[in-house]
């Protein structure tokens, strides 16, 4: 496991060295909207009616998971789409690094980044809300779950890109989107029934839905029910990405 130890800490220093930039930025982007969006709606929406929960505290965990997200799939997309735009990808796969080696080092790198950014936001919001924790182990398997999600689906995008174009557009118009229609800023019962539906076909609304039971132990879905979809959903990112690397999809031509 040489290969992968040398590799996995060549992407862990490489977030590392800009940390202003891929941890210290997100965290300060997620505290903007925190105080933003609770200064707007505190008071006019009422989450888990019954249960007691301040609107800003409903907002942490959905802010932190976006970030986490977000910050997964910025670190293997940029990593991989960079290394075969500057030619230096054949560094990577002339050394005798199996292909199981390679995606795990880029996709736990991304784990790490986002699981960094992720919890530094929850941490930090400590600052202007408490907030209680009901299941520590079912906020750190959704987040694991929800880091490798988006660091397959970032490093299938970074080898399906030709162009940083290619990888923005990613971003802006799928990442993006899945995220602020994912429950991060309501309940998904506050929602017309067509956009219920809309929410239901979304894996990131399971993920924050489950992650944000692990903190209040009340959810809009069965915690059960999201697990399921979530990991089906990773599996399936993850497997693919995998196939595409062993074909080496774009990346040996």
């Amino acid at each position: 496991m040489v290969g992968f130890q040398t590799l996995f800490s060549k992407e862990i220093t490489r977030f590392l060295k800009v940390g202003f930039q891929t941890i210290g930025a997100p965290v300060l982007t997620a505290l903007l909207y925190l105080l933003i969006f609770s200064n707007a709606l505190r008071g006019r929406i009422e989450v888990y009616p019954g249960s007691g929960i301040d609107y800003l505290q409903f907002l942490v965990p959905g802010l932190a998971v976006m970030s986490l997200l977000q910050n997964a799939f910025a670190n293997t997309s940029s990593s991989i789409a960079q290394s075969k735009m500057m030619g230096n990808i054949v560094f990577v796969l002339l050394p005798p690094i199996s292909h199981l080696e390679f995606f795990l080092a880029y996709v736990l790198a991304a784990v790490v980044r986002g699981l960094i950014v992720g919890f530094v936001v929850v941490f930090a919001s400590l600052l202007f809300v408490a907030l209680p924790i009901e299941n520590l182990v079912t906020i750190l398997t959704f987040g694991f779950l929800g880091a490798t999600m988006l660091g397959s689906l970032g490093l299938i995008a970074g080898i399906w890109a030709e162009k940083f174009d290619q990888i923005a557009a990613f971003q802006n118009f799928v990442i993006l989107p899945m995220t602020f229609l994912s429950g991060v800023f309501y309940s998904v019962h506050d929602l017309p029934n067509f956009w219920q539906l809309v929410s239901y076909l979304n894996p990131f609304f399971y993920l924050i839905d489950g992650f944000r039971a692990g903190f209040f132990g009340v959810s809009d879905v069965e915690v059960f029910h999201s697990l399921i979809i979530v990991s089906t959903v990773t599996f399936a990112l993850s497997f693919g990405c995998f196939l595409l690397i062993r074909a080496g999809y774009k990346l040996r031509s």
